[in-house]
């Protein structure tokens, strides 16, 4: 691991690792909300103390069922507090977390359960513990089951409430020997990629790497003490494991979502956050769903008189009186309701994992909303690039963080050094070091540095498409183009060795049925997909897009599928990144049928 020279803050815990993190925390922090949470009805906090005490308990109780330094134990559960008070525990007791993504079907939690040879696993419910319960005869490693929610059909698996008193009656002097036994250098967790092609591979990520990068967040005021982050992001993805990680740390609380996403906005709207992660699909929703009533010229001058009054505030400079006066009418009609619309109290959202357009993160801005871009990626500890309200470039997905290094190679491709790379992935040594030569990681993606630092992402090595007659075109500048529309849920172009790029479009199931209502049709998504009078609205929607874009890189025919694109069915990561491979695998006949007929 690259040294660094980035300290701790003031407000930090000044943990050694992870394992030392969370006594730190509830001694510093004490009487503060650590956690809030919904339960029938209503949100609870829970105090540092108390959290600590939680962990405490059931990182004794594991102790008392065996767990040994180093043995890995399997996170199988939502987002919710339960996951945070595992995560912690495990960690303090010396083991090495192994997050498994929730909607994971049984056979992908064998292979992350299998692959890590995992000693024990924490299933959120029976639902969960079924997938295990499913595979177990393939995983000789696992010893016992531990049931959040014990209710149901658990088998032989242990309540976490039995695992806590089991923990009660062991010294608290046990985990304490533990965690200060922890080195840097030692696994924290293996995160498996959700990947976009082939099987997961466990990225190793020690203590160290996750503290590196949480002194050089806090160093830039990523996050700060006190603030309220709602989250809900899949724990068991790197970008939500490093907000928690840095709210923990800083004595921030953490605000977990009630488990329907249907419910985000609403919530919101119920705690007030001061900071939201995201990826970028909930922001489109609420873009879509603000300016789809609104005429786009009338957005399009709102949103320019709103950056422009919003720098000059950020420069320090008077904003002239009439100028002023139009972006308080502005403000009265429009961007106080887009503000509320996220609870009123938001100083900054960050989004990642996959691109935005720049339009849309314009709009949040001027609405008073800053939607700021980063990049990173499990190898990098979560995050190598990122953006702050003091600091930033919309279009961008921002600086370096400090301690760490981005250079481009001279095909473009982003190459990465830092104490933030990880150690390669478990058991695959000879897939993770051909990425790294010289000590720079290849990311294979592909971008540009500006004058001031700042990076853009321009595409993936591995997505550009090469045309039959030799163009290179990059997909995703076309494809977020298209879902801005407020009746497109997914866009894949394909075009690869072909004469012509073609399109594969889903409807957005939430939004269709009122043009279907509107124009006596169907409402069924399925139906509408080859209703000529959608097919006339989306060929509308893609005549719009393509006069951005040179004659060679417009999509010239499209095919609507009948369902949208989902995880459930493998075309989507948990992080609802499109598997491009397995869409152009899956739905080679459609794309063929693009290219044989005529017209």
């Amino acid at each position: 691991m690259e040294a660094s020279t980035v300290p701790a803050v003031d407000e930090s815990t000044g943990s050694k690792t992870i394992a030392d993190m969370m006594a730190l925390a509830a001694q510093r922090h004490g009487d503060r909300a650590a956690v809030k949470y919904k339960r029938d009805g209503a949100w609870h906090d829970v105090s540092f103390a108390e959290v600590g005490e939680i962990v405490s308990e059931v990182a004794r109780g594991l102790i008392d069922l065996g767990l040994a330094p180093g043995d890995r134990v399997a996170l199988l559960c939502a987002t919710r507090p339960e996951w945070t008070y595992a995560d912690f525990a495990i960690t303090s007791a010396g083991g090495v977390v192994v997050p498994i993504y929730p909607t994971n079907s049984p056979s992908e939690c064998a292979w992350v359960a299998g692959n890590s040879e995992s000693r024990f696993i924490v299933c959120e419910n029976a639902e969960q513990v079924a997938k295990i319960t499913q595979v177990r005869a393939d995983l000789p490693a696992l010893e016992a089951v531990i049931a959040i929610d014990a209710g149901g059909d658990v088998g032989d698996a242990i309540s976490l409430e039995d695992l806590r008193e089991r923990g009660r009656g062991r010294d608290a002097a046990e985990v304490a020997e533990r965690a200060a036994a922890v080195r840097p250098e030692d696994p924290y967790t293996f995160i498996y990629t959700s990947g976009t092609t082939g099987p997961p591979k466990g990225c190793v990520l020690t203590h160290g790497n996750y503290r590196e990068v949480l002194n050089s967040c806090e160093s830039i005021g990523a996050l700060e003490s006190g603030e309220v982050a709602y989250l809900y992001l899949p724990l068991a993805h790197s970008y939500a494991l490093l907000i928690q990680l840095l709210a923990i740390d800083l004595g921030s609380t953490i605000a977990y979502f009630g488990g329907d996403t249907k419910q985000i906005i609403a919530e919101l709207n119920e705690v007030h956050p001061t900071y939201l992660p995201s990826v970028p699909r909930i922001f489109e929703k609420i873009y879509t769903f603000v300016t789809s009533s609104q005429d786009p010229e009338k957005i399009k001058a709102a949103t320019q008189l709103g950056l422009k009054v919003r720098q000059l505030q950020a420069a320090g400079q008077e904003v002239p009186a009439e100028l002023q006066q139009h972006f308080d009418a502005a403000d009265e009609a429009l961007f106080k309701n887009v503000r509320a619309a996220f609870g009123g109290n938001l100083k900054q959202a960050n989004t990642g994992a996959a691109p935005i357009a720049k339009e849309i993160l314009e709009f949040f801005y001027a609405c008073g909303v800053p939607v700021l871009e980063g990049y990173g990626m499990t190898e990098t500890s979560t995050v190598v690039t990122t953006q702050t309200r003091d600091r930033f470039k919309l279009g961008t997905v921002g600086f370096v963080i400090p301690g760490s290094e981005a250079k481009i190679a001279e095909d473009g491709e982003i190459l990465l050094k830092g104490p933030n790379i990880f150690q390669g992935y478990y058991k695959m040594q000879d897939e993770s070091w051909g990425t790294i030569v010289d000590g720079w990681m290849h990311t294979g993606d592909l971008g540009s540095l500006d004058e001031d630092g700042f990076l853009s992402i321009t595409g993936r090595k591995k997505d550009i498409i090469i045309t039959a007659g030799g163009k290179n075109l990059t997909p995703a500048n076309i494809e977020n183009d298209l879902k801005q529309s407020r009746w497109i849920s997914q866009a894949v172009m394909h075009g690869d060795r072909r004469p012509f790029p073609v399109a594969l479009i889903t409807l957005d199931p939430e939004e269709i049925p009122h043009f279907a209502r509107e124009h006596g049709l169907p409402e069924d998504t399925a139906a509408l997909a080859k209703e000529p009078k959608v097919l006339e609205l989306i060929q509308g929607e893609l005549d719009r897009v393509n006069e951005k874009y040179a004659q060679v890189e417009q999509i010239k025919k499209f095919v609507i599928l009948d369902h949208d694109l989902s995880q459930a069915t493998g075309e989507l990561t948990p992080t609802l990144k499109v598997k491009r491979n397995v869409v152009n695998d899956k739905y080679a006949d459609l794309f063929e049928a693009m290219y044989s007929s005529r017209g």
